[in-house]
Formats: structure tokens, sequence, C-alpha cells
């Protein structure tokens, strides 16, 4: 497969902005070439503009290498860039799944992409026809969510394959929450398929949502032009080295993840206790949703106990649901307390 012939042409043919740190990224005793502030307070000197030593540690982790990696400052700035690269605004589409992520119709219009939705069937699982039916040949993009936002389920592996196996387009993986599943991650299957772009991020089992540290793992192509496209500076000295810390704790975020593990399922044996749930629907992520009679008045009466969840009934096939986080156990056990005395 020809990325080449996917990727916009202005950008194909543009020239990188190049910093002070691509043109010397050595070590040496005077730096006089950023207009720097001189006096040394921790944070005067621009940050390594690829995050060298954070894509080291994720390489060891994850088993990608680091020329497969690209960081953003979030994985919303990494989806933006898959959009700004691959996408002639005006022109090009992309489809995706409903309901999903809110972020990928957010994106398709401030890029001026059209986003073409495909319904997940009633057990908001994927059916690949659907997509490539939808799709045209001004198709870029397929955007896939698994585990899901909001259903918390993982699409089936067969499905996505076909649209890998298509090779018309590329096929963008977001798994946010896939250290919640008991899965293999896409990122085994990144060598064989070229046109595979799997996002991933620190912000939900790392434990690092206000550092804003999104992956992308992708062939070292496609990786190139979204170095090309990115700010220089895009992820800051502070969120590198919290992020490297925590990578290197890796003890900790196993511990963590088993918690929240744990406690999942004690929820959802709770949850199926309970008259007030209608329905508990299966979840590989660290958030469970279900229907109630009136998600609004459950919504407001948790509310006014300070206990705050998601109502998702906007969305499609979801009806009347409420998506609960796993939060620590005192929390847990303070949510199925509001919910047993709620009479709704």
């Amino acid at each position: 497969m020809d990325i080449s012939k996917l990727i916009r042409k202005n950008i194909l043919s543009m020239t990188p902005y190049s910093s002070a740190r691509d043109e010397f990224d050595h070590v040496a005793e005077v730096y006089l070439d950023a207009n720097e502030n001189p006096f040394e307070n921790g944070y005067n000197r621009y940050p390594d503009p690829y995050q060298k030593e954070v894509k080291e540690r994720l390489s060891e982790i994850k088993d990608v290498p680091t020329k497969n990696i690209l960081l953003g400052n979030g994985s919303d700035e990494v989806l933006d860039l898959i959009y700004r690269a691959f996408c002639e605004p005006g022109v090009d589409n992309v489809v995706s799944h409903n309901p999903s992520y809110g972020m990928y119709p957010v994106l398709s219009e401030i890029n001026n992409v059209s986003l073409r939705k495909v319904y997940l069937d009633e057990g908001f699982q994927l059916n690949a026809q659907t997509m490539v039916d939808a799709s045209d040949e001004k198709t870029k993009l397929f955007f896939i969510c698994s585990p899901n936002n909001p259903s918390g389920n993982l699409l089936d592996q067969q499905e996505i394959k076909k649209l890998l196996d298509l090779r018309k387009a590329l096929v963008v993986i977001d798994e946010a929450y896939i250290d919640f599943a008991d899965s293999d991650s896409w990122l085994s299957e990144l060598e064989n398929y070229p046109n595979l772009i799997v996002c991933q991020t620190l912000s939900k089992a790392w434990g690092l949502a206000g550092l804003r540290v999104g992956m992308c793992f992708a062939s070292q192509e496609i990786i190139q032009i979204l170095n090309a496209i990115k700010p220089p500076y895009n992820v800051n000295e502070l969120s590198q080295q919290a992020a490297l810390k925590a990578l290197n704790e890796e003890e900790n975020f196993k511990s963590n993840l088993k918690v929240i593990l744990d406690e999942k399922s004690k929820m959802e044996r709770a949850l199926d206790e309970l008259p007030c749930i209608l329905e508990r629907f299966p979840s590989d992520a660290n958030f469970i949703l279900v229907r109630v009679k009136d998600a609004r008045s459950m919504y407001d009466y948790l509310m006014e106990r300070q206990i705050i969840v998601r109502n998702r009934s906007k969305e499609y096939l979801c009806d009347n649901c409420l998506r609960l986080t796993i939060g620590t156990p005192e929390e847990n056990e303070r949510l199925l307390n509001g919910l047993k005395s709620s009479q709704l």
C-alpha cells in the first residue's frame, strides 16, 4: 500500500520547521542558539521536541521501536494531526461508528472534513461492511474506538481486520482504554498493516490525565509525516518528566490497575442486584454503562449527593443510560449507596 497517495499534497511537499534542538541535539556547555533565558530554573530551556527519553521507555514497555512512536499534547492533538496530514478540507471524508468518542465529529468540523457515521448494532458491535458501504474514493480514514466509549466493549477484531485488509484507507484504532481490557493491543499488528494507526494515552490507566500525553503508534512513514506537522515543542518539560517518572514506576501502575479491575468486578455484581438498574452492558474499560428508568432524574439525585456520573442518554442506543467510572473503593461504595436509596 502506497501511503504517500493518502497524504495531502501540500503536506507531502512542505518543508518542516527546524527548531534549534533539531539542528543541535547533543550536549554542550554553552547554549546560545534558541533565544532562551540563560538563568537556570529547571524550565528555562526548551524541552526535547521528540521526547526521546519517554519514547525509549515506552518502546520497552510496548515493544514498539521508537521510530514508530509519536507523542502528542493529549490524544486529541494526535487525532487532529492525523486529520490535518491526510484529509483535504472540503474534499475528503472519514467514516466512524456511532456511538463513539465525541471528539471525532468535533475534529471533523474543525478541519472541514465530512464525517460519515455508521450505526453499531444493538450489542454495540461493528459491522465492517456497513463502514465500507459508507466509504468512497475520497475516504481517507476509518475511525474505530475499541474499547468503545461510551459502551465500554471491545469491537470485534475480525470486523476490524476486514477494514485493514481492504488497504484503501488508514484505519485509526483509538485504544484509550486498552489497559483495562483482557485482550491484546493492535500494536502487535503494526508490522502487518502499513495502514494501521493505534492511539493510546497516559490519561486513563496510567493516571496522568492532567499531563496531557497521548501516544500514536504507526509505520515510520506515517510517524515522519506527523512529526513534520506537529508543533515543535508540543509536549512540555513538566509533562515529559512526570510521564517518565510514572513509566519507570510500572509496579505502581500494575497495582492501581488491579484495584480498578477488582473494583469493577465488585461493582458489576452489585449493580446486577439493584432494582433501579434495568440493564448493565459488558465493559472492557474502567467504566460501566447502565440503563435506568429515568437517567435525568437519577443523575440529578446523585448530583445532589455530590456524586457525579455521566448522562449518555443523547447517544445512539444509550437512551436513559448513565456511564459510571470506577473510582476508589470508598467512592464506589458511596455510589452504590446512592443508587440503593434513590427509589427511582
